[in-house]
């Protein structure tokens, strides 16, 4: 997969006094970037929807909107601003920590979405991906555990929304060929990665977003991949 597609990581989207990892955008910023977007003839998708529009050459104009962890704020502040703008998204759960809460952050405690929550994001139209089952490096795990880290998430969220689970974010955005083969070996259609060295349909990189990036910022970030594209979106 070279050029790779355009695709953006999103994590949080919520009113927030501190936040040392950089994971969570205002709900007011995460409005103007999607407005932005729609402004220049843009359109967020998810991973499944812009994945099988670029092998058949439709691609253009879309952007990958993706959101890891499974946050409840992103069923009641990110999807009612993308239905209004008429984007999708795919949304990467941690299927042990469904109506949870982001245990594996040292920083402030944020609410997961519960089971009713996900299977109403399902329902508008959202894609649901796995993000693993508690959230670890997958390189830190030996084979059993990585296995059960993907079949088992798999598994429960096919339960949860009825429907096939195709799409998997590595944690941490850790994966090395062991893992991105594991990965393929499962079963799963694609993965999302951050920067991985050789991109691929199991290594698809994304660009980060946070509460930082303005207009000049996400033109910065879109001009960039256009440069490694050789083409306009």
């Amino acid at each position: 997969m070279d050029p790779a597609p355009l695709v953006l990581m999103y994590h949080s989207v919520d009113h927030f006094r501190e936040d040392p990892h950089l994971v969570t955008v205002s709900p007011a910023r995460f409005e103007r970037q999607m407005a932005w977007l729609r402004a220049r003839g843009l359109r967020g998708v998810g991973m499944g929807e812009l994945l099988d529009a670029r092998a058949a050459g439709r691609d253009r104009g879309l952007v990958g909107l993706t959101f890891d962890d499974g946050y409840a704020d992103f069923a009641t502040r990110a999807v009612p601003v993308l239905l209004r703008y008429g984007f999708g998204a795919t949304a990467f759960v941690v299927s042990g920590r469904i109506g949870a809460h982001n245990a594996w952050d040292d920083g402030p405690r944020k609410p997961l979405m519960t089971d009713g929550q996900i299977r109403t994001v399902a329902d508008a139209g959202i894609e649901i991906g796995s993000h693993g089952r508690l959230h670890v490096s997958l390189p830190e795990t030996d084979d059993t555990e990585l296995r059960e880290e993907l079949e088992e998430s798999r598994a429960r969220l096919e339960d949860l929304i009825g429907a096939p689970v195709n799409g998997f974010a590595y944690p941490y955005g850790h994966a090395g060929d062991r893992e991105i083969e594991a990965v393929r070996a499962a079963g799963y259609d694609y993965a999302c990665h951050i920067r991985p060295d050789a991109p691929s349909r199991h290594a698809v990189p994304r660009a980060y977003i946070g509460d930082r990036d303005g207009p000049l910022r996400m033109r910065a970030k879109v001009l960039r991949h256009q440069l490694r594209r050789g083409s306009r979106l």
